[in-house]
């Protein structure tokens, strides 16, 4: 009966701890942290998203490599397809060059063949359609000339060949010596400066070696100024105010070359 007793103490002694221990649980004393699988899950999550992240900059920089080896290899190659068309250019710009030279070359030689023809067509036929003067003008070399019969003073005649777009006649070489000197004429106005004085007559051979041919304007002539005139082979000096006849000279037009080609026949037919 005894024994019986003590182990029912017992018993509730073990009961009170077991309730003890719970109510000790309840007054907020903690527990051993039990494991956590969430922080696992993330760490986890996130170990992946940096093996993604690594991959994916492996790909990016294999794809940029590649790309940039694409792009290298195609610029290299339009360099040397612009290279290539610079050189092309050079050498046919170098080629039209040459053929325009020598087009040109062609073009001056044609064109004083074409000169030579028509002064020899000039010289059997003074009025030849090929001469490169007006019609009642003198043609030398490059140069056209009109004599004018009328007397006037040296300035009136500047005028009068100013308005045939044209100056006084000027001997500067010996080829026009020879001509002027064919005409044999005197009494007409030279284009040389006007000059105070009377200088002493000079040759006309002499003359044409002066600095003295006129390049200023008329403006303000008066009768204390003279002019000089041409009188057969020799060059005199009077009064500017007085009157001679008129020479004018002017460069003559380029030879037509079709005009060579052609020659007038009677009736008008060529």
């Amino acid at each position: 009966m005894s024994e019986e007793v003590t182990y029912a103490d017992l018993k509730f002694e073990d009961s009170s701890k077991t309730e003890h221990i719970q109510e000790f649980h309840k007054c907020g004393i903690k527990e051993p942290p039990a494991p956590s699988h969430i922080w696992r899950r993330r760490a986890l999550a996130l170990i992946l998203l940096c093996l993604l992240l690594l991959i994916g900059l492996g790909v990016l920089g294999g794809i940029f490599y590649i790309t940039s080896k694409t792009d290298m290899g195609e610029l290299n190659k339009l360099q040397e397809f612009k290279e290539e068309l610079q050189r092309n250019v050079s050498l046919q710009l170098k080629h039209n060059m040459d053929s325009f030279e020598k087009v040109r070359n062609l073009s001056i030689t044609l064109q004083e063949t074409a000169t030579k023809l028509c002064h020899e067509l000039h010289r059997k036929n003074p009025e030849h359609k090929c001469k490169p003067c007006p019609k009642e003008w003198m043609w030398h070399d490059d140069s056209c000339y009109l004599r004018v019969e009328s007397y006037e003073t040296w300035q009136k005649s500047d005028a009068i060949c100013s308005n045939h777009n044209a100056s006084l006649l000027r001997i500067k070489n010996k080829s026009v010596l020879e001509f002027i000197k064919s005409k044999r004429l005197y009494g007409y106005w030279l284009g040389l400066s006007p000059r105070k004085g009377n200088p002493n007559t000079k040759q006309s051979d002499t003359a044409i070696i002066s600095s003295d041919w006129y390049t200023r304007n008329t403006n303000g002539l008066n009768d204390k100024l003279n002019c000089g005139y041409l009188h057969y082979s020799n060059v005199y000096y009077t009064s500017c105010t007085e009157t001679q006849r008129i020479i004018c000279e002017k460069l003559a037009n380029s030879v037509k070359i079709e005009s060579v080609l052609t020659t007038e026949v009677p009736g008008g037919r060529t």
